[in-house]
């Protein structure tokens, strides 16, 4: 039997969660569990508290140690036998709960992912078919193969819980950035491939500040999944070379680089070194 969790993460929104929450519960099929992990400050975490309460979900304290952390952290509370992600600032159409269950029930062994309509301050900013996978300079692209890829959506993914329970983790060194779409590549080599829901799509409402964010964390997530994918998951030394010269260049105003780069070798090797 398919048990279908949501992993819901949120931090200081508890009226944007009010409105994710309501929506969620409107729809024709509801989860076995909603959980909500909260990374909250002070008040705002009772207002978010009593929020998840209203709408009766199980409510849990978060790591407060950045989202990937957070988004483990909520994996590892779920008790269904599938896990969807989900962010305080998404709005789900009619029946899409439905088309992921029946997606989860044709092939319960893949991740499903879904697209996404972006909204930023309110205003429409663009549209993605699928999710995106992890492509050689660090970032995301549209995925070729609908049923065979290793896309994640860092809010819209449904994964199998075994991939939490043989210990598989996205990394929490970055508190946010780039890193959840290694995380694809990292479940792709280990045998877990990835399939887009057809025609499924949540809307995103996100701040300008979420989508302009280019501080060191951002862009040293990008260094480390472009050195997994060009080192380990599809060797080329020479793309490896030109995105560390990339990265080098986007990480010198922020402090002196060439100390950080040991620990994002370090993070690459430890993480793949008994993967290649």
């Amino acid at each position: 039997m398919i048990r279908l969790s949501i992993a819901l993460v949120t931090r200081n929104r508890p009226e944007s969660l009010e409105r994710t929450l309501q929506n969620l519960r409107s729809q024709s099929f509801q989860p076995f569990e909603i959980v909500v992990s909260d990374d909250s400050d002070g008040e705002l975490a009772a207002k978010t508290a009593s929020v998840a309460k209203h709408w009766n979900c199980r409510y849990i304290k978060g790591p407060h140690r950045g989202l990937y952390a957070n988004r483990n952290y909520s994996a590892l509370a779920c008790r269904g036998t599938h896990i969807r992600t989900m962010d305080d600032d998404h709005i789900l159409p009619e029946n899409h709960l439905e088309q992921c269950f029946n997606a989860v029930s044709f092939d319960p062994h893949s991740l499903w992912t879904t697209g996404e309509i972006g909204y930023v301050n309110g205003q429409f900013f663009g549209e993605s078919k699928t999710a995106q996978q992890l492509c050689p300079s660090g970032v995301g692209e549209a995925v070729e193969n609908m049923d065979n890829n290793w896309a994640i959506a860092d809010g819209s993914t449904i994964y199998p819980k075994t991939v939490f329970d043989r210990g598989y983790r996205m990394i929490e060194d970055y508190k946010y950035g780039s890193s959840y779409l290694e995380f694809g590549i990292y479940l792709y080599r280990h045998g877990f491939r990835s399939r887009c829901v057809p025609n499924a799509y949540i809307e995103h409402y996100a701040d300008s500040w979420t989508i302009e964010r280019n501080d060191r964390d951002t862009i040293e997530s990008r260094l480390y999944a472009s050195l997994c994918f060009n080192l380990y998951f599809q060797k080329n030394p020479t793309l490896a070379a030109k995105y560390i010269l990339l990265y080098i260049w986007l990480l010198k105003t922020h402090e002196n680089v060439f100390v950080r780069f040991p620990q994002v070798f370090k993070n690459v090797r430890e993480r793949w070194m008994f993967l290649s």
